[in-house]
């Protein structure tokens, strides 16, 4: 009886794999919680490692913020002229072509993204700075003096007094820089872009340290693309003419004799409005003017990035030296 009554009393246990009901709802013990008082203990006991190494990051961002050079932007506002905005031979003329047996194809070519596709080639570009000489300005000048309104080369690249290249490269590199490379230079601080805010509307801009340069630059390539594709419509409508008082020479009908001397008008038209308009392809709606106030760099946003990267490392750092502490006391 008394051990029945213990049975009773006592019953056995669960056997494998079996367990009370209410197991799974009973709460476990949470060791991986955070805990707030124990990290912000952890930030207290580093506070001397955070204070030093945002401060660090701080000073160290206003250094760097305040060794770029201001760099000034001049942008002009231009808009298409009548020629830009004209297709290849035209409507009238294609047609006129197409009854003297002559296929100028379908496909028309704008002007515009043309113009603005060589404002911006490697090869338009390189002719720029052949021609105006200013390859010092692009790839050696240092910063702008105000108040003196001179250039300041870097002499380890370039030595103003001699005009002569120094810098030290590795070969097959030469000391004065290749096409390649102040190309990719130019490139850097050229903008041609369409207006957003005004459809139809084109912006050219220069960025440069110097004002002053970067007002004369825009205006020059304004003048020098005008002037490249208005040599470049002259050159085809001179040769068009060619063609067509060959082909005029080849028949006797006086109808088509008749169509060829119209096309021929056309492209005589072509040449004589090519060089009476300067401002053939863009028209300048409004001009660059020299900027007084610098474009880049922004200072102050570079030393808040700077404090806020210095304090985010400095609290990785903190945290890392605590596990690893906890690890080797473990």
């Amino acid at each position: 009886m008394t051990d029945e009554n213990n049975k009773q009393n006592h019953p056995a246990p669960y056997g494998p794999g079996q367990y009370p009901p209410n197991f799974y709802a009973q709460p476990y013990p949470q060791d991986d919680e955070i805990d707030l008082r124990e990290l912000f203990k952890i930030i207290w006991d580093g506070k001397w490692w955070i204070i030093a190494i945002t401060f660090v990051f701080a000073v160290a961002s206003v250094v760097y913020s305040l060794s770029l050079p201001d760099i000034y932007k001049a942008e002009a506002t231009l808009a298409p002229t009548e020629e830009a905005q004209g297709q290849g031979f035209g409507e009238e003329v294609s047609g006129l072509a197409s009854l003297a047996g002559i296929n100028v194809g379908k496909q028309q070519v704008d002007k515009v993204t043309m113009a603005m596709e060589i404002l911006q080639s490697r090869q338009f570009i390189k002719n720029f700075v052949e021609k105006h000489d200013i390859l010092p300005e692009v790839m050696a000048v240092k910063e702008w003096h105000r108040p003196s309104g001179k250039l300041v080369y870097d002499e380890e690249i370039y030595n103003p007094e001699t005009k002569e290249w120094v810098r030290e490269v590795e070969p097959p590199k030469q000391p004065e820089p290749t096409s390649w490379e102040y190309v990719n230079a130019f490139r850097d601080n050229l903008v041609v872009e369409k207006d957003e805010e005004t459809p139809g509307l084109i912006i050219v801009a220069i960025n440069h340290q110097s004002p002053i340069i970067a007002h004369r630059w825009t205006q020059w390539l304004i003048e020098d693309i005008n002037d490249h594709m208005r040599a470049r419509d002259i050159e085809e409508a001179e040769s068009s003419m060619e063609f067509l008082q060959e082909e005029l020479g080849k028949t006797n009908l006086s109808s088509m004799q008749q169509v060829f001397y119209q096309l021929i008008e056309k492209q005589t038209q072509t040449i004589m409005l090519a060089n009476v308009r300067p401002e053939y392809i863009f028209q300048v709606l409004d001009p660059a003017v020299v900027p007084e106030e610098k474009d880049a760099p922004a200072r102050a946003l570079i030393c808040i990035i700077g404090t806020f990267l210095g304090g985010f490392l400095s609290l990785l750092v903190v945290f890392i030296r605590h596990l690893v502490r906890n690890n080797r006391e473990a």
